[in-house]
């Protein structure tokens, strides 16, 4: 499992081994395949209904096989009704389960209506979803609140959906996590925390970034055997970056480190040396054919001493950059760069030259002071840095995610990658989510390795776009390799060694 996403099996077809999608898509499209699905190939709704309801009995089964005693809570759609579908046949075949419902019977309409009936038929009650004694179930199904939602939960379904939190039993969520935003990845207001979420005819965008990847747990996914045809009806908002296909040619007998690139790494403020150490090092690593480093002169001397596979120069002025600039392809600026005139200084003549670059930290900092756009460069903010950039708050940034990685890639232009939990990378055209690394790459430096991993791709000869992809790939597979030991105590610099191994997979 990485970041919450898993491969899973075709649970409509068991026999058929199928790997999880790639293409997502928002609510309102999948709910449009749903339409073409019942209005013209002809499936019923209530047929759909009982397909995803069975996948979901299913997969408890196979997830869960000890549970006993299960609580379903149903709301008044038609993610409701896939509850009661799951609530029956796990009666049918011996569970107790406590059936909670928001909604009395005489109100649901439509399909969710006649599943409810059809559970009620098989001798099942409906119970108020705040009733007492449900301390002791072993699993709850949560179909409360389906992918429309676009409104905080509050009131009396937020005290429901507390409750279920405080149970302390796993949840399976229903296509998704109730209060979770199906397009935007984000909580609104209160959300079930799900240990696993299956997903129904399309994958859902917002469950794979931001909030989405910890309230939905292990994704799993079902097409309700819905045709092709419906599947492929929509045009994706965004999908998964995967690495299949992905490759770095390979090297020729006669290669030599010209062919690969020279990588320029510039920062290193006084007491910040080990982040352009880590960037260059990364850089090599990845197998950029010659990495320079320009940093301040009172350690530069000292970064040799480590990784003497370096080209470390001392950089006091401006103008001292200059020569180091004609003999590189590729700059990463920003690790350990600081704000301070040098800083300032080492940063705009990197701006003024013509080659591509990779931009964090401070060097992120210093241009949200005084931004500009420029089509050669990859952007690496992490949300505080994004939202000095668009000038609001983190809040806002991590509130839509997607919407801010739009919004920074139309001012600044290039490749934005927006780090966080389900890294976006957007190039002005298309959308691409990460699904690699861990909570244990929550720690100082991880920023420095992936600047210097994207640069090397670069000089390579990869795009923008697919430097930008394929190092957020790597940095965060090499970071799952890493925490095979334990994410806790996890270095920037552990991930080194897996990088190189990545690379020449």
């Amino acid at each position: 499992m990485v970041n919450g996403a898993i491969v899973t099996m075709s649970l409509s077809s068991p026999e058929k081994e199928v790997i999880l999608p790639v293409q997502l898509y928002r609510a309102e499209q999948v709910r449009a395949m749903d339409r073409q699905a019942i209005e013209i190939v002809g499936i019923p709704g209530l047929i759909l209904m009982e397909r995803a309801g069975k996948a979901a009995w299913e997969l408890l089964q196979k997830k869960w096989p000890g549970a006993i005693n299960i609580a379903v809570f149903c709301g008044p759609g038609n993610n409701g009704g896939d509850g009661y579908v799951v609530a029956r046949l796990a009666k049918e075949a011996g569970l107790t389960v406590h059936l909670y419902s928001s909604t009395e019977s005489s109100r649901l309409k439509g399909d969710a209506a006649t599943v409810c009936q059809l559970w009620l038929d098989a001798g099942g009650g409906l119970e108020k979803p705040l009733s007492p004694n449900k301390k002791n179930f072993d699993l709850v199904v949560d179909g409360l609140l389906g992918t429309g939602l676009d409104r905080l939960v509050d009131g009396e379904m937020a005290t429901v959906i507390n409750e279920i939190n405080s149970m302390d039993v796993p949840v399976l969520a229903l296509d998704i996590a109730s209060g979770l935003h199906s397009d935007k990845g984000a909580s609104l207001g209160t959300s079930v925390d799900a240990e696993a979420t299956i997903s129904f005819i399309g994958l859902k965008q917002g469950l794979f970034t931001g909030e989405g990847v910890a309230l939905s747990g292990e994704v799993y996914y079902d097409s309700l055997d819905v045709p092709e045809s419906v599947l492929t009806s929509q045009q994706s908002e965004s999908k998964r970056f995967t690495a299949d296909g992905t490759c770095l040619p390979k090297r020729e007998k006669t290669a030599h480190k010209g062919l690969f690139g020279h990588v320029l790494v510039a920062g290193g403020e006084r007491g910040f040396s080990g982040a352009v150490q880590m960037a260059a090092s990364a850089a090599l690593r990845v197998g950029a054919g010659l990495v320079s480093l320009a940093t301040r002169s009172e350690h530069a001397a000292l970064l040799n001493l480590v990784r003497p596979e370096l080209m470390v120069h001392g950089i006091d002025k401006r103008v001292d950059l200059a020569p180091l600039l004609k003999k590189s392809s590729v700059a990463a600026v920003g690790p350990g760069l600081g704000q301070t005139v040098w800083a300032q200084n080492l940063l705009a003549e990197l701006f003024d030259t013509a080659m591509p670059l990779v931009v964090d930290a401070d060097a992120l900092n210093l241009l949200a002071k005084e931004p500009f756009k420029r089509d050669n460069w990859v952007l690496t903010p992490h949300p505080g840095e994004a939202a000095r950039l668009l000038g609001i708050t983190i809040k806002e940034i991590e509130s839509d995610r997607f919407s801010s990685v739009k919004a920074l890639q139309k001012k600044y232009g290039g490749v934005v990658v927006l780090k966080g939990a389900g890294t976006l990378i957007f190039d002005g055209s298309e959308m691409v989510i990460n699904t690699t690394g861990n909570p244990g790459m929550a720690s100082g430096g991880m920023g420095d390795v992936l600047s210097g991993v994207i640069a090397a791709l670069l000089a390579q000869g990869l795009s923008l776009s697919q430097s930008a992809r394929l190092g957020v790939w790597l940095h965060g597979k090499a970071g799952d390799i890493a925490a095979k030991e334990g994410e806790r105590g996890l270095l920037a610099s552990d991930l080194l060694r897996p990088l190189r191994v990545l690379v020449n997979q």
